[in-house]
């Protein structure tokens, strides 16, 4: 317990100081932007002071000094419009592949002017241009540099969270795999004893009716223990006829259920062979008749319809129960989840576990309205 709680205030620990830094990251770089910002304001207004003076100067080397200034901005893109507004210059913008040059700038003096407050050019106490200029192309870039690593992180704390869950799954997995294989233990030991002992009722002469029953029970017994070994193993396959092993689950369930259940099954008069451990498969089909009679609250019209469907064989449970909401459909088959007030909520689970992992089949809800019924198909490739 106390392992469990320090893992989980380091945890918390982790994730506050991973958003600490990731917060000075994204500020650091906002104040480096406006700082970066800042400075290329005050380069345009050395620009345009250079430009006003190149106009008021009568002087040879000063104007060759400001015309090295005003030369050497190759980067800002700007715009210098007259005083009627009319385009005087443009300066590091690219027209050439513009179809409509004048509409082009227009729409690029507006940008410009959301970009950066415009900046007048007076020479002479006269009004001669004003600049209308954008970010620079590395100040572009610094401008969506926050958003790619936001990206980044997100894509980080995305496959943290996934390898997080699939190591928490395959805990999981151990864990039941683990409960499955003792549980088979357990049971072997006292099914032994009731092997022997049967063997000693049949030599005093018991009933043999007695005996049979007896058997049966102790048969059903170590199917289910077998099944439990299995759990967590690779099962062995053989080819089987689909229809009669699900006849053969379906009817041994049948006649231990109550007789206020409608059985119905619809079978077709041909052999179908799967790949299939009949011992697994036969558990997935309790399964999905019990779950259907608890719908129904042991009460209804429960339908097994199996068919062919190209190279698949489609096998179809439909009760009359209480029915599902769509945002159940995938819910049901996770480990725990149940609605009966008595259950673990771990039998779709390993129905899921059983067709899709170790068949390499389908099993979804067909479909389900609530008050009506739901309809549970599994699919499983014909093999010849």
């Amino acid at each position: 317990m106390a392992k469990t709680i320090n893992r989980n205030i380091t945890r918390w620990i982790v994730i506050v100081a991973s958003f600490i830094i990731i917060s000075l990251i994204l500020w650091n770089t906002y104040v480096f932007f406006q700082h970066f910002k800042a400075e290329e304001r005050m380069k345009m207004e050395n620009w345009s002071f250079a430009l006003k003076t190149l106009m008021e100067s009568g002087d040879d080397a000063e104007i060759e000094v400001t015309s090295k200034i005003i030369e050497s901005n190759t980067t800002t893109p700007m715009i210098l419009l007259g005083p009627n507004n009319n385009i005087d210059s443009m300066r590091n913008i690219d027209t050439l592949n513009i179809s409509s040059t004048k509409q082009y700038l227009e729409k690029l003096i507006i940008t410009f002017e959301n970009e950066n407050t415009p900046i007048p050019v007076i020479a002479n106490n006269q009004l001669y241009n004003t600049i209308y200029y954008g970010n620079s192309p590395l100040l572009n870039k610094l401008k969506y540099y926050p958003l790619a690593l936001l990206l980044i992180i997100f894509l980080f704390a995305a496959v943290a969270y996934f390898f997080y869950k699939s190591t928490r799954t395959a805990d999981q997995n151990k864990l039941w795999t683990g409960m499955a294989k003792e549980t088979a233990h357990q049971i072997g030991t006292p099914l032994s004893s009731l092997v022997g002992w049967t063997e000693i009722l049949r030599s005093e002469n018991v009933n043999p009716d007695y005996l049979v029953e007896i058997e049966k029970d102790i048969t059903r017994l170590q199917i289910i223990t077998d099944r439990f070994s299995k759990i967590g193993s690779v099962p062995k396959l053989e080819k089987s006829d689909i229809v009669k092993e699900t006849i053969d689950s379906y009817e041994y369930l049948k006649a231990r259920s109550s007789k206020l259940i409608d059985f119905e099954i619809s079978t077709p008069n041909e052999v179908m062979m799967v790949d299939l451990n009949q011992q697994l498969y036969s558990w997935t089909i309790e399964n999905l008749v019990k779950n259907a009679i608890d719908a129904m609250k042991g009460k209804g019209q429960l339908k097994l319809a199996i068919t062919k469907d190209g190279k698949f064989v489609k096998i179809k449970v439909s009760d009359t129960g209480k029915g599902l909401s769509k945002q159940k459909f995938n819910t049901i088959f996770q480990p725990g989840y149940t609605s009966k007030k008595r259950g673990w909520g771990l039998g779709l689970s390993l129905a899921k576990r059983i067709i899709e992992d170790y068949h390499d089949g389908k099993i979804k809800v067909l479909n389900s309205e609530i008050d009506k019924g739901t309809t549970m198909q599994i699919s499983l490739k014909i093999v010849s």
